[in-house]
């Protein structure tokens, strides 16, 4: 079920299966998605890397994933674009600044158990119903049936994993720094460059990620260039130069010894691989 508005707003629902998935074709790219995994066993790969996933887990991607479907059990999808919901100026929570979309380079994972697969399951069965309806507030309830639904997939996420820890302010700092490490990776590659942007001091940022148990802020930072430099290398026909310039490196050669210490392999092996 699609909608379709007026100002290129796109909203879409989908229930994919073993009966469908290889002939699945989105009819708008670069969309936001929450895919559902109703039964164990779906096998996806995602930016080159294969992943299973099983049943009651939700995925948030964002529109910068490469996603191919190796093999779909049960699974519903849900597709917006910014248009429709522009995640950047909603509410920072529930936008691209928010936990499910902050950072392309991890996937979330929302593991739904109990009276929370009601909730979820109501949620989404009110936004089916949403789609039939051909009036003029569709759109605007179909927008809030999807807030609904990022707040329910936010609070089990910050729930099930290490957000809870800290603070409000210091959470708004990890969010933050993902948020700029995705607008300006092929720039800036140090801790210090981002900590300028924020006004904070690179051990105050440091200290935070250790706090919840993250990666350190550097690792972010390299891990957000590898993932771009091995979309473009597997996903493009750009030379390695060009890549390397792309991605903010001074010559080829650093490039080359930046990718082989994150990848283990060279960018030229890793393309013919």
């Amino acid at each position: 079920m699609i909608y379709q508005g007026r100002q290129n707003e796109y909203f879409e629902i989908q229930s994919i299966d073993n009966n469908n998935y290889r002939s699945y074709r989105p009819i708008v790219s670069g969309a936001f998605q929450l895919l559902w995994f109703l039964s164990d066993g779906n096998e996806l790969t995602i930016d080159g890397i294969s992943h299973i996933f099983n049943a009651n887990q939700i995925i948030s991607l964002s529109q910068h994933h490469n996603v191919e479907y190796d093999h779909i059990s049960a699974m519903t999808m849900l597709r917006f674009n910014q248009e429709f919901y522009c995640v950047l100026n909603h509410d920072s929570e529930v936008g691209c600044k928010g936990i499910l979309y902050y950072t392309p380079s991890k996937i979330p994972v929302v593991l739904i158990e109990g009276t929370e697969l009601m909730v979820m399951n109501d949620a989404w069965d009110l936004t089916h119903m949403e789609l039939e309806m051909k009036d003029s507030l569709q759109l605007e309830m179909l927008q809030m049936q999807l807030k609904r639904i990022l707040i329910l997939c936010t609070r089990m996420y910050k729930k099930q994993g290490s957000m809870g820890d800290i603070d409000d302010n210091q959470h708004d700092l990890v969010r933050e720094f993902n948020f700029l490490v995705e607008k300006n990776f092929r720039e800036h590659h140090t801790v210090s460059s981002y900590a300028g942007l924020l006004h904070k001091s690179p051990k105050t940022i440091t200290n935070t990620f250790n706090k919840i148990g993250e990666k350190s802020p550097l690792q972010a930072i390299h891990e957000r260039i590898a993932l771009e430099s091995k979309r473009l290398l597997h996903y493009t026909k750009k030379d390695i130069s060009e890549i390397a310039y792309e991605l903010g490196f001074e010559n080829v050669q650093a490039f080359s010894r930046f990718f082989k210490k994150q990848v283990g392999f060279s960018p030229t092996v890793f393309r013919i691989s």
